[in-house]
């Protein structure tokens, strides 16, 4: 297997099994701290609007041309908006339902409350597969970067990380609920984010290894909407609900230098024959 597709596939691995980590708070805790989550979330959003407009949009359009460029931008938006359209990314909403649920069943016996546990474990698979189906072309994403230069992929996958931690509570809680099983709320919350590296792996075999460079440098600008679009739509609401919207965009703003801090010793500490 060609050594790109290798760092892209690692890196996804990273990104898709941060979804583990979301589950580990629920195992640990059962009650995660979504002020946490929420600072998370904007703290990931900034690192996604760096990389989105100053990193990849900027760059194709300095390498396209203004209009080339900004085509391709829009281009990935219109994409991602359709997926979260047709597939809108699950929320932590379901928890709260599912305890005043619980509450319920406690009333009204223990008929109803398994009813209410069969539904409860219903909507965490479904969960888990809208997630699943959510990230695969986050997979995408980053197989692209990494095709770009080791910067752009480890970039993009340490932002999707930070995304997806909340995604792994929101499919563990509800399983965990249901079932009482640490075990299978993991198993499941793993599983949805292995869809990332199934999406390097089904990409590698669908563009060629030499991409003309304008093509590249399109497809990247087009991942730039991509990651714009999550971070605006999905990421942003979610900071503002949970940690409120002054912490919020202080977590924003730190991501945001964070990342500038990290690309510029990143590009001092890698070997000069490196692809940055």
């Amino acid at each position: 297997m060609d050594s790109q597709v290798l760092v892209a596939l690692g890196l996804s691995l990273l990104g898709g099994l941060s979804t583990s980590l979301g589950a580990l708070f629920v195992v640990i805790s059962q009650a995660p701290n979504l002020k946490m989550l929420g600072l998370l979330q904007g703290f990931a959003a900034g690192l996604m609007l760096s990389i989105s407009f100053f990193d990849l949009a900027h760059n194709a359009i300095n390498s396209i041309g203004f209009l080339k460029g900004n085509l391709w931008f829009f281009a990935g938006v219109i994409f991602f908006a359709l997926v979260s359209n047709f597939i809108p990314e699950p929320t932590l909403a379901s928890i709260s339902s599912a305890k005043g649920k619980k509450k319920d069943g406690d009333d009204r016996g223990k008929d109803i409350m398994k009813k209410h546990r069969r539904q409860v474990l219903f909507s965490g698979i479904i969960t888990a597969v809208g997630i699943s189906l959510h990230n695969f072309p986050e997979g995408m994403a980053v197989f692209l970067g990494s095709m770009k230069g080791l910067r752009v992929g480890l970039n993009l996958a340490l932002a999707i990380a930070l995304h997806n931690i909340p995604e792994g509570v929101a499919v563990a809680l509800p399983v965990y609920f249901a079932t009482q099983s640490k075990w299978q709320a993991f198993k499941l919350a793993t599983l949805s984010g292995l869809a990332e590296p199934l999406g390097v792996i089904i990409v590698a075999y669908l563009f060629p290894s030499s991409l003309n460079p304008e093509i590249l440098e399109g497809l990247l600008g087009a991942v730039g909407g991509v990651m714009a679009f999550l971070t605006l739509h999905e990421m942003l609401p979610l900071a503002f609900d949970y940690a409120g919207q002054k912490r919020a965009v202080k977590a924003v703003f730190f991501g945001m230098a964070f990342m500038s801090a990290s690309l510029y010793f990143l590009e001092r500490s890698l070997p000069a024959d490196m692809s940055l």
